[in-house]
């Protein structure tokens, strides 16, 4: 199987998980607003996700997977499963051990990540928080059935499992919310995501026993590939948790900004992760497992490895692109026709879209940094991103604590316009993260980039595509209004992305793109 029909699969599936993440947001949104009970939710779900991202997919893209699939390229199958079997069982151990403490804490944890909260926010954050935290343990399981599955290069299932978690809470807020308070709305909705996370486990787990029917779940620490597998395992631990620290100080500080800041911040991250997910991730863990089987001679390698990033990185700018140009100049139109209805008013829509335009900043960044950090592992190099997550972190929280707190008092606006600060501090960190991983790639194996010409090309057609489907949807708004006809503003958001769309595709395939063929 090609890696671009990997990328696909992993991006079909994705795509799915994420429509079911809007659907879940749009129904949060309708009865939660920015309220204070949708701040206290929004970080309920930040404290436990740090044991996802600390023990799941990223830190076994960087220690399991590519020791996996080398075995499997090698041949050695029965290592290979002795492998899978010894390190979920490691994984089961060390994730129920961090539940437990994680539950035990919530109330430090809680204080340390939302410091602005009140005491009624405060109480019912760490109620969630010990709802929530078991079942995030369940989705690190989840996070090894998925290397499990792209080894053996079955994409679509391990990333549309989400949904599962998703459709759980759906149901759970459409049948339950109506003539609940707010705070009863939040709880049912972290015991729908226990429940979630055990549907998601599950519904990956048979296929899983199917491709390695001789799993053994147990550790065996003799064995030399489980060695150097926990060997990276606590350097990217330490990375990943790098990462979260830098979640946390974004969350600390927009509970600071005030109420309801947190929740914005949560709406904006739903769609600025949206791209670095679908396109990002579906390139890199396409990639991931064919980077880590390349054998041969050094000169060979470093040549297969230079190919596949630069159609990696060509394939990520030519959805991105586009993306980024959506969300800067309609992103107002997408964000209200997503979730506007209810408790989640126009105005909270458009603080959501002045703090995802500061976010657009680095998302070209965010998703090309994953396949470089993708090709760091497959060389079996976990220190280069390490460092890149630390370089990423002190300058993006610097930059963000004083942008979002000082920047709004010394000019004298509206203090939520920090939150735009923020993310873009964010943007500017990633884009010095990128850099570095680039240039320690570029030393490992020789120069990789998107050609200047063509990466121009992408930003002009894109521009003339979004700006085409914003002048059709206003003149279908003026249409509609002349003829007294009531639209919903989600169908003006939909008619904007599928004109622009459209025309992106038709554009860059009249320009020979094989991208816009296949989209």
């Amino acid at each position: 199987m090609s890696t671009a029909r990997g990328a696909r699969l992993v991006a079909a599936g994705i795509l799915l998980s994420r429509i079911a993440g809007l659907v879940r947001q749009k129904a949060l949104a309708f009865f939660l607003g920015d309220s204070a009970a949708a701040d206290a939710l929004a970080s309920a779900f930040r404290i436990p996700n740090v044991l996802q991202n600390l023990l799941g997919e990223g830190v076994l893209s960087a220690s399991f997977i590519p020791a996996y699939a080398r075995l499997r390229a090698e041949g050695r199958t029965e290592e290979a499963g002795r492998l899978a079997g010894a390190v979920v069982a490691l994984l089961a151990l060390v994730s129920s051990t961090v539940v437990l403490l994680g539950v035990l804490a919530a109330p430090l944890l809680v204080d340390l990540i939302a410091p602005g909260f009140g005491e009624a926010p405060r109480a019912l954050t760490i109620r969630l928080v010990r709802v929530i935290f078991p079942g995030v343990g369940l989705l690190v399981l989840s996070a090894w059935c998925l290397g499990v599955l792209n080894a053996h290069q079955r994409f679509f299932l391990s990333y549309v499992s989400p949904v599962v978690w998703n459709a759980a809470m759906i149901v759970a807020v459409l049948v339950g919310a109506p003539g609940r308070g707010l705070d009863d709305i939040a709880v049912l909705v972290a015991l729908a995501s226990v429940a979630g996370s055990v549907l998601q486990f599950g519904v990956q787990l048979p296929m899983v026993r199917r491709l390695e029917p001789g799993l053994r779940f147990r550790p065996r620490l003799g064995d030399a590939a489980l060695r150097g597998v926990i060997a990276r395992f606590g350097t990217t631990v330490v990375g990943r948790g790098v990462v979260q620290v830098s979640g946390f100080v974004d969350t600390a500080i927009a509970s600071l900004v005030g109420s309801g800041a947190v929740a914005i911040l949560g709406y904006s991250q739903v769609l600025s992760l949206l791209p670095v997910s679908l396109f990002g991730m579906a390139v890199s863990a396409a990639e991931l497992p064919a980077m880590s089987g390349e054998t041969g001679e050094p000169e060979a390698v470093a040549a297969a490895l230079r190919t596949r990033l630069n159609r990696g990185l060509d394939r990520i700018a030519y959805f991105v692109v586009p993306t980024v140009v959506a969300f800067v100049l309609v992103g107002e139109l997408v964000v209200y026709g997503l979730f506007g209805g209810g408790a989640f008013t126009a105005e909270t829509a458009r603080w959501v879209h002045r703090t995802l335009i500061g976010a657009a900043l680095g998302l070209l960044a965010n998703t090309a940094g994953r396949l470089y950090a993708s090709a760091c592992y497959a060389l079996g190099d976990a220190e280069t991103p390490f460092r890149g997550a630390l370089l990423r972190v002190g300058l993006g929280g610097a930059l963000g604590w004083v942008g979002a707190l000082g920047l709004p008092t010394w000019i004298g606006v509206d203090a939520r316009w920090g939150l735009q600060a923020l993310t873009a501090a964010a943007g500017v960190a990633a884009w010095v993260e990128y850099h570095w991983l680039r240039h320690r790639v570029t030393r490992a194996i020789g120069p990789t980039a998107v050609p200047t010409r063509r990466l121009l090309r992408y930003w002009a057609v894109a521009a003339v595509s979004v700006v085409g489907g914003l002048l059709v949807s206003v003149g279908a708004a003026l249409v509609a209004r002349g003829s007294g006809v009531g639209v919903p503003g989600w169908a003006y958001a939909a008619v904007t992305a599928a004109v622009a769309a459209g025309a992106y595709f038709a554009l860059t395939a009249r320009f020979g793109i094989d991208d816009a063929r296949r989209a």
